[in-house]
């Protein structure tokens, strides 16, 4: 799956570079612009956002003004600079956002265009559960969830016996009477899921085979040895999802903020420090969509052994300029998710005791107009969730 084509933008300057130094301009690949190295700098100069980076000698450097500029985000992989006030309210401006990526997986910092505060909208998550929203919500998500990797199990990895056992998981969905049952349906169906992806080949190419360990030419256990848990992936494919899933997850973050919501208030995920849980509820949905993306790819393409190393305890890493080159999808992360967020939105804010008398935040993420339908509740719902479509497998094309 690739972002659209690049939005055009003005050309960057070269900054003079110092005895030794060699500068490349920063220019924006489909909206983004991703910073990595040492000495990362966000600042504004009369007017201008200029942005530099670099590694040693090897420095970049872009100069945008406030029009025909083309950044829509600036990721920043690491914690090595500094960021101005006056550059994030450029951003805001903007109506660009700023996000601050690891690349094992971790989100950092995600910031862009909040709605205005709205307690109604904010008192309605916290009451889902009471008012029995959360259960036709979360049985919602994760039924198209489990729906999407039946899919992907089926067509992609042609494990018949795989897909039919997550059919019958999904299936017992419409009888879970409880957020506890369904979170056990989703955790036996991504158990079934994971496993038919375990012996899954990677190549690469056959003059770079002797450099690359032996456990990195499948996709392995989608938990790590080293956490039991997908955190500190050990094979390069674990490693890349990791990446993607953040990315989705930022988006996601981004998408609920814009719209009054609470980020961190969810309903399936348990509440942990430093982590927005209806974020990773939102997102659920649209992971086998980032899964069939990598599948396309690592079925069709070799993977490269300068694009990964290997720490000493086993943890494979993402190397930044390949992590740089993986941030260009995230606005296709950010078209996908957008219906969810506003499905939920409206859903969530129909709940309240006077819905008639609170109009919801309204269509303002995805481009395409949602169609209402009733549920089985009564209340409004939409039904924003759309089928995978094959798109382009390689971040590089």
């Amino acid at each position: 799956m690739a972002a659209t084509a690049t939005v055009p933008h003005l050309l960057p300057f070269r900054k003079s570079a110092r005895p030794g130094q060699v500068h490349q301009s920063l220019i924006p690949r489909h909206g983004v612009v991703t910073l990595f190295g040492y000495g990362i700098t966000i600042r504004v100069d009369r007017g201008h956002l200029i942005l530099e980076d670099g590694v040693g000698d090897d420095r970049r450097a872009g100069r945008f003004a406030r029009v025909n500029h083309g950044i829509r985000r600036v990721i920043v992989i690491g914690d090595d600079g500094s960021v101005s006030l006056a550059a994030l309210r450029w951003l805001a401006d903007q109506s660009a956002s700023f996000l601050m990526l690891e690349r094992d997986g971790s989100v950092l910092v995600t910031t862009g265009p909040v709605a205005a505060s709205d307690a109604r909208l904010r008192r309605a998550q916290t009451f889902a559960e009471q008012s029995g929203a959360a259960l036709m919500i979360v049985r919602e998500l994760i039924e198209r969830k489990l729906r999407g990797q039946e899919d992907v199990a089926r067509n992609k990895l042609s494990d018949i016996a795989a897909a039919d056992s997550i059919s019958r998981f999904r299936a017992q969905l419409e009888r879970a009477e409880t957020l506890a049952a369904i979170r056990v349906l989703e955790a036996q169906g991504s158990q079934v899921y994971w496993s038919a992806w375990r012996s899954l080949p990677t190549e690469f190419p056959r003059s770079e085979v002797a450099r690359v360990p032996d456990h990195w030419r499948s996709f392995g256990s989608r938990q790590s040895p080293l956490t039991g848990s997908p955190r500190h992936a050990v094979t390069p494919a674990n490693a890349i999802l990791n990446y993607l899933y953040a990315l989705l997850e930022s988006e996601t973050r981004l998408a609920a903020a814009a719209l009054g919501l609470d980020p961190g208030l969810g309903l399936l995920h348990f509440d942990y420090r430093n982590r927005d849980s209806l974020a990773c509820d939102l997102m659920e949905p649209i992971r086998p969509k980032v899964d069939a993306y990598l599948l396309d790819w690592i079925t069709r393409s070799p993977l490269r052994r300068e694009w990964f190393f290997e720490q000493r305890d086993g943890n494979c890493r993402l190397m930044a300029t390949f992590a740089a080159r993986l941030s260009e999808t995230v606005m296709t992360w950010r078209r996908e998710v957008a219906p969810v967020v506003e499905w939920f939105a409206e859903t969530i804010s129909a709940s309240t005791p006077n819905p008639t008398q609170y109009r919801g935040p309204g269509t303002r993420l995805a481009t395409s107009t949602i169609r209402t339908t009733p549920s089985a509740e009564g209340t409004a719902s939409h039904r924003p969730f759309r089928d995978h479509a094959n798109l382009k497998c390689s971040p590089f094309s």
